[in-house]
């Protein structure tokens, strides 16, 4: 049988779930049902299949989070189309260019970002930094949906959500659509020559969905907080109700305003650097609500658990080990990964069932199954079939099934001398020494390419004077001797970039650069 063929279906996963009269979404100081959710999406997709969407087309898609975005978002998959997520804020050119990759013959977008691109107004938001595409001329002669009311700039003709909820007539049967049918295309690095678009069917999201859900245990009725979609959906399939913040308001960098939001809530997932945020905000109140806390996007480490444990004391603790490709690949215990010996390198989990993996020669991750996306947009019609996730990894049996242990980022490797150092081999160790709340191990380029190694420490509030030279003095019985350090310097917070705020490793080895050579003066 195809690997693809045994994936679940999203939509039918979806429908599923929608027979409860119970609460599905809450945003905005609105709460739509289930079922209310369901007569929408329905409503919405009939209109639009008579308005001209047809299975296949692919549709340009900039509506904030939001209960809007997610009816006409469903609905446009439940016809069969492909939604293409596009977002204005990554620029003119690199979104033309996306937008030329994609195809598409429909675009989805709120009225303000037609008005904000009209020759009066594009100007002042030039003049703010903001460089919006021209949402009326993106493609040729495309057939236009709009949220929100109806603004300067809106095309003529175009379909209003508003409308499209509207009932009409004797309603028409759904054209019945294949799992294996493309559903959505997302976006991640690239350039603006060769934008990199993940394609997933319903099939593959499916699955990576209904592992999420399982993974994290959601429950009927429980109120999730989260902004993410491959977090809500699978809260939705299991029932539970997806609690979206408003527009804007980042965790990260606006924590004391979270804060509420997560007072009320059952669950929530952030990333591990807004945790953090929170976690600071908070100082020594506590959440004892909340029962279940999940984290992604990038590697959650022992020092963030221990706090999560002690201010969220009832929380069960989940952390998620994806990527684009693969929603999820393990789900990690956080309780049992406090358990884990960090030397002997980062336990991620147990590997979800809709992806199958095993490591090749050189030591690098390998991914297949049902839950891996059909695709890049850039090299269809050829699909994947084999994911390498770019990380060295070791794959152990556990009591309920394989575990995945990260060694290592492939691309994060460095060499000095004739020795490779993997910075993730050592990072999670030295980050429970006293005093550090974050470590991290870079490469300095030399003249002939060598990599002089550096350690950059950000210290805890509480962190001793001398902590960096109590560090240092620790190495050698931590870590491997061809691994020690050049040189180890204190920095007040790591450069991070994207939307998961990672940290970004070239703009830290520039940073550190005349650290280092002030160092060794």
């Amino acid at each position: 049988m195809n690997a693809r063929a045994e994936g679940v279906d999203l939509v039918a996963a979806l429908w599923a779930a929608m027979e409860s009269e119970g609460p599905a979404i809450s945003f905005a100081g609105k709460t739509i049902t289930f079922r209310q959710l369901r007569t929408r999406i329905q409503t919405v997709a009939a209109n639009l299949q008579r308005r001209g969407m047809q299975p296949g087309d692919r549709v340009l898609f900039s509506v904030r989070p939001g209960i809007d975005s997610m009816v006409l978002a469903l609905a446009m998959v439940t016809v069969g189309a492909t939604v293409v997520f596009a977002d204005p804020g990554a620029g003119r050119a690199l979104f033309e260019t996306r937008a030329k990759l994609a195809a598409a013959r429909w675009v989805a977008a709120e009225s303000v970002l037609f008005a904000a691109s009209t020759p009066l107004v594009r100007p002042l938001a030039r003049a703010r930094g903001i460089d919006l595409p021209d949402y009326s001329r993106i493609i040729e002669d495309p057939q236009v949906v709009f949220s929100g009311p109806w603004l300067p700039g809106v095309p003529r003709g175009a379909h209003s959500l508003r409308s499209l909820e509207k009932p009409r007539g004797v309603p028409t049967p759904l054209t019945e659509q294949h799992g294996d049918t493309d559903a959505l295309i997302i976006f991640t690095s690239g350039t603006t020559s060769v934008p990199k678009g993940v394609v997933h069917t319903r099939h593959t999201l499916g699955a990576g969905l209904a592992d999420v859900s399982e993974g994290l245990g959601f429950r009927p009725g429980q109120r999730v907080l989260t902004d993410q979609l491959m977090i809500g959906v699978p809260a939705l399939i299991a029932g539970a109700h997806w609690i979206m913040p408003k527009y804007g308001l980042d965790p990260g960098a606006a924590p004391e305003d979270y804060l509420p939001l997560l007072g009320d809530a059952d669950a929530a997932f952030l990333t591990p650097a807004s945790m953090n945020a929170v976690l600071d905000a908070l100082g020594d109140r506590t959440l004892p609500g909340l029962e279940l806390v999940a984290m992604g996007g990038a590697p959650v480490l022992s020092p963030l658990l221990r706090r999560i444990r002690t201010t969220m004391p009832n929380a069960k603790i989940r952390a998620i080990y994806g990527m684009t490709e693969a929603l999820p690949v393990a789900i990690a215990d956080g309780h049992e990964k406090l358990r884990r010996d960090p030397a002997d390198g980062d336990w991620v989990g147990r590997i979800v069932s809709s992806v199958s993996a095993r490591i090749a020669a050189d030591g690098e991750l390998l991914i297949e199954g049902p839950g891996i996306a059909r695709g890049y947009l850039h090299e269809l019609p050829n699909e994947l079939v084999t994911l390498p996730s770019g990380d060295l990894a070791r794959i152990d049996d556990g009591d309920l099934g394989p575990e995945l242990t990260m060694l290592a980022r492939k691309k994060d490797m460095l060499i000095r001398d004739r020795t490779n150092i993997y910075p993730a081999l050592y990072e999670p160790v030295i980050v429970t020494l006293p005093g550090v709340a974050e470590a991290y191990i870079v490469g300095v380029p030399d003249e002939i390419g060598d990599d002089r190694v550096v350690l950059a420490l950000v210290l805890a509030a509480d962190a001793a004077a001398g902590t960096p030279a109590a560090v240092e003095r620790a190495l050698p019985g931590l870590i491997d001797h061809a691994a020690l350090p050049d040189a180890v310097v204190r920095i007040d917070a790591v450069p991070r970039s994207g939307r998961q705020s990672k940290p970004d490793r070239e703009a830290l080895s520039k940073l550190v650069a005349p650290m280092l050579e002030e160092s060794q003066r």
